[in-house]
């Protein structure tokens, strides 16, 4: 427990927000009210009048109809049952009661995250085909070989969605929106309140529109949550993982964090891991010797930024820490520089961040995902891990591990070769006229066709013309 801090706090105004570990989870989750009437009593409510506005401003942001002051219900407390938590205002006397109750373990004082925002962001057009980024790390060859991604649930915790954009067309399976106070929006629909979380949201499971490809694992789906930012962000951030949780994925993308380091999420992060959920983490973009947490806790897949040259990017976080596991962090670079992806209004953009490194990750856990529906998060992170190459053009304190390679997570993962598929947008092999033209023959085959057309007998000039009319039509 940071109880300095905790202390310190206290010492300052008189109460001070933590969270507090159940050390029973499946009590938390099967007697989640009971385990509230137990130690609602240890937490306070530091200011009625603060609190009621609080509530009100929450109602107000999320379009509810509001209520009057002194109407408003304030909580002492919140359980988060699949994480096992309690979040809430303690003084002096419910932190020895918290110390004291055997239910209760680990206890830290809350922190105040925010998003890792891009550092550069500017409109985008689309290309041809797939994103450099996808064709960096060969995703674009599990879709040759039918892995999209499809089937798989991703969490996507950020500013939320736009569910209008034509690239997000049919990704969007669940949605969440937590007001300011934390509670979930009855029957909100998809949203983005910035365009952060839309960019994201594309480059995890984005659509193809017109030309473009950009979404990693083009036929996954979202369990996307609007959490951040403003507000009581810890209970936002806490709502919205124990709602990806119940809704049974199996990996989460988040771009968001503490700068330096504070153990406050740990917990919230070891909760992760025991419901097989695989955190995928932005690492920040505060440069050399920085990051952010969670993302640089060692029991995260955390991510930092490379560019198309195969150089970390400048903004990229990294950091050494005195721990004998994962010391280093990130984990690994992803493709983070110049990422085109969609943004709300139908338009789109790329932007440069660690957070737009990260849905990449996500993304490729959702093709290992599908290739292998029963590996845990454990194995699909070590098929990632294992994979990674790291070039010469990159120092192993920025960029760690190096680039994921799709193909060698794969296989990896599955313990078997890459079948055989198509390039995409191509006619399978089998369909193509033997005399078709698109690409060069090997050396043998053009001198046998020669031959051949040696001994052919010569045929008037107006059909050998129709012959290269044809020719060439199919060419185009």
């Amino acid at each position: 427990m940071s109880r300095s801090s905790i202390e310190d706090t206290l010492a300052a105004i008189g109460y001070v927000k933590v969270i507090a570990k159940l050390n029973d989870t499946q009590a938390a989750a099967a007697m989640a009210p009971h385990i509230e009437d137990n130690i609602a009593n240890y937490f306070m409510v530091p200011d009625e009048a603060q609190a009621e506005s609080l509530a009100l401003v929450a109602r107000r942001s999320a379009g509810r109809k509001l209520k009057r002051p002194g109407d408003v219900g304030v909580r002492r407390v919140r359980i988060y049952r699949h994480l096992g938590l309690a979040v809430g205002y303690i003084n002096s006397g419910g932190l020895a009661s918290l110390e004291a109750d055997p239910q209760v373990g680990k206890i830290d004082k809350a922190p105040e995250l925010s998003l890792i925002r891009p550092v550069v962001a500017e409109p985008g057009r689309l290309g041809t085909g797939p994103t450099w980024g996808i064709k960096r790390l060969k995703a674009d060859r599990l879709w040759n070989a039918g892995f999209t991604g499809k089937g798989v649930l991703v969490g996507h915790l950020d500013t939320g969605v736009d569910g209008t954009h034509p690239a997000l067309n049919g990704a969007i399976a669940k949605f969440a929106e937590f007001d300011m106070a934390g509670d979930q929006v009855p029957g909100a629909q998809p949203r983005d309140s910035d365009e952060h979380g839309t960019h994201t949201a594309g480059t995890i499971a984005g659509r193809a529109v017109s030309r473009g490809r950009f979404g990693v694992a083009p036929e996954a789906q979202l369990a996307s949550a609007m959490v951040i930012e403003g507000g009581q962000v810890v209970d936002r951030i806490l709502a919205g993982m124990d709602w990806v949780i119940g809704e049974g994925v199996r990996i989460l993308s988040m771009s968001l964090g503490l700068r330096g380091f504070t153990p406050a999420f740990q917990t919230v992060v070891d909760s992760l891991r025991a419901a097989n959920v695989l955190p995928v983490f932005a690492v920040g973009n505060e440069g050399p010797n920085t990051s952010r947490s969670p993302g640089n806790y060692a029991n995260v897949l955390s991510v930092g930024a490379m560019d198309s040259d195969d150089q970390v990017a400048d903004f990229s976080s990294s950091q050494r820490f005195n721990r004998p596991i994962n010391p280093l962090c990130p984990a690994l670079v992803a493709p983070g520089v110049d990422i085109l992806s969609c943004v709300p209004g139908a338009k789109y953009k790329t932007m440069d961040g660690s957070s737009m490194a990260t849905p990449h990750v996500a993304g490729l856990a959702a093709l290992l995902l599908q290739a292998q529906p029963t590996a845990t998060a454990a194995q699909i992170e070590s098929a990632i891990v294992g994979s990674c190459t790291r070039p010469a053009s990159m120092p192993e304190p920025r960029a760690n591990l190096g680039v994921p390679d799709a193909v060698r997570a794969f296989q990896l993962l599955t313990g078997t070769q890459l079948p055989a598929g198509l390039t995409v947008g191509t006619t399978p092999r089998r369909a193509v006229p033997k005399r078709s033209v698109g690409r060069q023959a090997p050396r043998r085959v053009v001198a046998h066709r020669a031959k051949k057309a040696a001994r052919r007998p010569k045929v008037a000039a107006s059909g050998g013309s129709k012959r290269k009319a044809a020719r060439k039509s199919r060419k185009g």
